[in-house]
């Protein structure tokens, strides 16, 4: 054994060897290897003994934390998935352009908070602006479960809902449809015996004018005055359902898109944007009591308010307006936040009456 400052004495381990070997009783028993250890290190440090199948109490301060921050993450989430518009004013009022929002499952409290108030450029033409957060293209409206409804099944149903939205892209995103092409493929979808629809088809594009304006249905520009910036169009919107007249299966589209646009001159770098927001009811009928082909729909109303598109136009393309032309091409009506769906089509519609035009508060 080695020596160390709490070694048994040589008279106390004779004595203990004589005891042991005669089978004294009462003799001291050797301490094992292990108690031993154990004792000389609590010696030095001077603590109580603890089991060796023992565990520390759980420290509660730390697991009340984490609950606490538990509680505030749903929290957060909850406040997100309803108005996703009010977590981006708590991150520095809305100037993070890289944070997406969650889809738009319902209208929103109020408007979206102010962007940075950066100008767009070529490489950014979002840059400033709300809809540097929305999604590109069809991502950004959202689309709800299907179930059977009405005359529908719902396979029935989904299908509609699909073909719903291949009409809203082929009217308002087709890159064809959007440098002055005529929308064929959207028409298509489109019920052919429905007679007055296809009257004002016919005229808007022979000869556009106030009652028969190709723009309320189709986003279209002057390919003489204006081209796309890119291939993105940022979207913000939503598709909901219900029973209509006659068990037919009556389908809402609620979508704003930003289309940033420069001036058709080469080398042209002055960015804009015209942000249409659209209202579009289709009813998608029974053929046992409705005349109708399969695969279309009837139109059963259809809104639009557009911004930067050109005041008072009846040419059948958007004509915007570009910064060194602001001064001279606002409007003198109401002023009108773009961004801002909260408020129902009918109401936007009635604020200022159909043909006035307003100024937009930002683009």
């Amino acid at each position: 054994m080695g020596k160390s400052g709490a070694s048994i004495p040589d008279e106390e381990w004779e004595r203990f060897l004589r005891e042991a070997e005669a089978g004294t009783r009462g003799a001291p028993k050797e301490p094992s290897a292990r108690a031993r250890m154990v004792t000389e290190r609590l010696r030095g440090e001077g603590g109580r003994p603890q089991g060796w199948r023992t565990y520390p109490p759980a420290r509660r301060r730390r697991r009340t934390l984490w609950g606490v921050v538990g509680v505030l993450v749903v929290l957060g989430l909850l406040v997100a998935a309803v108005a996703p518009e009010r977590v981006v004013g708590w991150f520095g009022g809305g100037s993070d352009d890289s944070m997406p929002l969650a889809a738009e499952s319902d209208r929103p409290s109020g408007p979206p908070a102010q962007g940075s108030g950066q100008l767009p450029t070529l490489a950014e033409p979002f840059r400033g602006s709300p809809a540097a957060q929305w999604a590109n293209g069809m991502k950004g409206v959202n689309l709800p479960a299907a179930r059977a409804t009405g005359w529908m099944s719902q396979g029935q149903v989904a299908q509609a809902l699909a073909r719903t939205q291949d009409f809203l892209s082929a009217s308002n995103l087709d890159p064809g449809v959007l440098r002055g092409e005529r929308p064929e493929k959207a028409i298509a979808l489109i019920n052919p015996h429905q007679r007055d629809v296809q009257d004002y088809l016919a005229a808007a594009f022979r000869a556009p004018g106030r009652d028969s304006e190709p723009l309320r249905l189709f986003s279209r520009f002057a390919p003489a005055k204006a081209r796309l910036v890119g291939n993105v169009v940022k979207t913000r919107g939503r598709i909901t359902y219900r029973e209509g007249r006659r068990g037919a299966l009556e389908v809402t589209a609620d979508v704003t898109y930003v289309y940033p646009v420069v001036r058709a001159t080469a080398g042209s770098d002055d960015v804009a944007r015209t942000i249409v927001r659209r209202e579009t009811v289709m009813s998608w009928d029974n053929p046992e009591k409705v005349v109708t082909e399969p695969g279309t729909f009837s139109l059963v109303s259809y809104k639009s308010d557009t911004t930067n598109g050109g005041c008072d136009n009846t040419t059948g393309y958007f004509i915007p307006t570009f910064r060194s032309e602001h001064a001279a091409g606002r409007g003198s009506g109401r002023q009108v936040d773009p961004y801002d769906r909260s408020k129902p089509m009918d109401t936007r519609m009635k604020e200022g009456g159909d043909r006035e035009c307003g100024t937009a508060t930002r683009t």
